[in-house]
């Protein structure tokens, strides 16, 4: 799997380089302090996974996000926390804020690999055929598998699929989020922002912008909020 930097700030793009080489086999393929010579490269070469910062001249990293191609994933790097939310609405793997902690770039590029396996492999490119009382099916390789609901923690939107993470594994499959969330009792599965669906007894904790899960980390959208603190905590929590 091959990768590539994209930051205005010489400095951070050799720090990052260390940092990937230092944590991952990933081969890196370039280095670019722009988003117009990182699209230029693109034109010629394959690439599956972009580094990329969001302040920077000419065109901004969200702006260059959304020009990208549907299979080209996308881990933003900023030092700026309020684009959080944006960048999972353009469907990014990650967000990283610097400095970038190494045990955490590491598990972003697991999670960015683990998603071009799932991208890639046509045994999970599954369909929702229907769904019961407490399960639905999910058609894959001529098989039927049962996934209970009580076992999904969360569902996360990726491009023009959804991943449903289990207590086990994670399945991905060719839908979007608003079809499956009315697939899933809406009682317990709340929409928490415009890429995640949450099964509200595996919530651990939260605060007014994030929903932990285990060790993932669901960012909770502004728009959804409101409803979210209301449905979960009965209206007994503030958001002040």
């Amino acid at each position: 799997m091959n990768c590539i930097i994209v930051d205005d700030e010489p400095l951070a793009r050799a720090e990052m380089k260390s940092l990937i080489q230092e944590v991952s086999q990933l081969e890196i393929s370039g280095s670019f302090s722009n988003a117009p010579a990182a699209m230029e490269f693109l034109k010629t070469s394959n690439t599956d996974l972009i580094f990329l910062d969001i302040e920077m001249p000419m065109i901004s990293g969200l702006e260059f996000a959304a020009m990208l191609p549907e299979n080209t994933l996308v881990i933003f790097t900023t030092a700026y926390s309020q684009y959080a939310l944006k960048s999972y609405e353009l469907d990014a793997v990650d967000y990283l804020l610097k400095p970038i902690d190494k045990h955490r770039l590491e598990k972003s590029i697991e999670k960015a690999v683990l998603y071009k396996e799932l991208l890639s492999s046509k045994t999970v490119k599954n369909t929702i055929e229907s769904n019961t009382a407490d399960f639905l099916f999910i058609k894959a390789d001529r098989k039927y598998y049962k996934i209970y609901f009580s076992d999904i923690r969360f569902i996360e939107g990726l491009k023009d699929y959804v991943v449903i993470h289990t207590q086990t594994q994670k399945l991905i499959t060719a839908m979007n989020l608003k079809t499956i969330h009315q697939k899933v009792p809406t009682d317990i599965f709340l929409r928490v922002s415009k890429s995640f669906v949450v099964n509200i007894d595996y919530i651990d904790s939260f605060d007014n912008h994030n929903i932990y899960i285990g060790e993932s980390e669901v960012p909770l959208g502004e728009v959804y909020r409101s409803d979210f603190f209301r449905k979960y905590s009965g209206g007994s929590f503030s958001l002040d």
